[in-house]
């Protein structure tokens, strides 16, 4: 509690000069008192009597007070009053303000508060619904590489009620595909002349082993011209051509296999797809009999694995253009099966035709298909016997690879020249190959396939 005393007399007799300063101050030090009892809860005034007895009147005029004296009082009090109303009006304003600031505080902690859980609640939902495509994209890729085989089995079993336009799959073991181009008539020749059947040999081999043997090509790039009418007059005498969507050439490689299995798989429901080389010598029999050994394995690749360098500079055979996505300069090529001759198992199969529209395809098509499976469930197979080379070799008087290797009983599946990526001079050696490193006739009508 706060006092403030006023100790002048309100009433009293003085001389003139004495008289003026009470009569100009009173009114001024009332309203003054009045303003600081509003400001200062519980101040005390003590004002000195208006009244005052006899002898108490008679002692004030016994000690006379000069008007300056009271003049001066006056001030004094009025500025210590002043003084003592700022420091408490500053105080109570700081009050006021530490109280508005904390209330601030608590605003803008329970506003930042539920702003950072919001965010984590945002961010937590957007994780789980990014888990949750990733989990569903593997589930639809699981689902379309199951429905591919089982569309293969299902389409394969179907009957020929279904009318002769909804044609079924034909069963076979393997589906052989030979590459050639229009150019390449005298090495097909070759072939039928040695190690691939004719005619109703080709069919029974077909009917009773369920072995397929075909010549793929796709079309010239003016369809009906000349050379389309030559295939079809070659076609139309052996019967032996598998005939492709696809306009022919050498850097069209890559696309033409993806569409020879998509093709292949679209007619036959096989458990082997093999695509080789119309300058490569094939043992049928070996064949058949080496694929037989993985015929319980779902997805398997099988050829003669390499890892051969990327060849960046410009102008060189085998130049590929990205050859910047697999490292630096000098860097080698991951494991792939060589592109004279290789097999893939059904779901292999299956799966290129399901995702031909987006597999990508690189220069050399044996470096495709390697992409295209490595980043699969795969069993790589590397099998020597189907690059068995067919040039002399003079450290072992002059036989070839396959030829010792046929005369010591270890007849190869495959036989061409690194040298020249088949056999050189095919058309010429053809024959010869066939003789000295050969299976023998008959021995893919001997072979067991269970």
């Amino acid at each position: 509690m706060h006092t403030l005393i006023s100790s002048w007399p309100l009433h009293g007799s003085f001389s003139n000069n004495r008289n003026l300063v009470p009569m100009i101050a009173a009114p001024l030090v009332n309203r003054w008192l009045q303003v600081q009892k509003k400001l200062v809860p519980g101040l005390q005034l003590i004002l000195w009597p208006r009244h005052l007895n006899s002898s108490e009147s008679s002692k004030m005029r016994g000690k006379a007070v000069s008007g300056k004296a009271i003049f001066v009082l006056c001030v004094a009090t009025f500025l210590a009053g002043s003084l003592f109303s700022s420091r408490t009006w500053n105080l109570h304003s700081d009050i006021t303000d530490d109280m508005k600031l904390r209330t601030v505080n608590r605003d803008c902690d329970h506003k930042r508060k539920l702003v950072e859980t919001n965010t984590r609640d945002i961010m937590g939902e957007v994780k789980k619904t990014h888990h949750a495509i990733q989990s569903l994209e593997k589930t639809i890729s699981t689902l379309e590489m199951e429905l591919a085989v089982a569309r293969t089995s299902r389409i394969g079993s179907q009957t020929a009620t279904e009318g002769a336009a909804n044609h079924s799959l034909q069963k076979a073991f393997v589906v052989i595909g030979i590459n050639t181009a229009f150019s390449s008539r005298r090495r097909r020749d070759s072939l039928r002349e040695t190690w691939m059947q004719k005619g109703d040999e080709l069919k029974k081999l077909e009917k009773e082993k369920g072995i397929v043997l075909r010549f793929v090509i796709g079309h010239s790039a003016t369809p009906g011209g000349v050379l389309d009418r030559a295939i079809d007059d070659e076609e139309a005498e052996y019967k032996d051509f598998l005939r492709l969507n696809h306009v022919e050439g050498y850097h069209e490689l890559s696309t033409k296999t993806r569409i020879y299995f998509s093709t292949a798989v679209s007619i036959w429901d096989a458990e082997f797809y093999v695509k080789v080389d119309d300058d490569v010598h094939l043992n049928l029999g070996m064949l058949a009999s080496t694929l037989a050994r993985h015929k319980s394995k779902p997805r398997v690749y099988i050829g003669c694995m390499k890892s051969g360098p990327v060849l960046s500079r410009l102008g060189v055979k085998y130049h590929e253009p990205e050859f910047w996505k697999f490292g630096e300069e000098g860097n080698k090529y991951f494991r792939h099966a060589t592109g004279q001759i290789y097999a893939i198992s059904k779901d292999l199969a299956a799966y290129i035709s399901i995702n031909s529209g987006i597999l990508h395809r690189y220069a050399n098509e044996d470096v495709s298909l390697g992409a295209w499976l490595i980043g699969l469930e795969v069993e790589h197979v590397d099998e020597r016997s189907m690059c068995c080379g067919t040039s002399p070799d003079k450290e072992i008087h002059e036989m070839s690879d396959c030829e010792w290797k046929a005369k010591a009983g270890n007849v190869c599946v495959a036989s061409f020249d690194w040298s020249c990526s088949g056999i050189c001079k095919s058309v010429e050696r053809m024959k010869e190959v066939h003789r000295s490193c050969g299976e023998g006739e008959g021995a893919v009508w001997n072979v067991n396939l269970e």
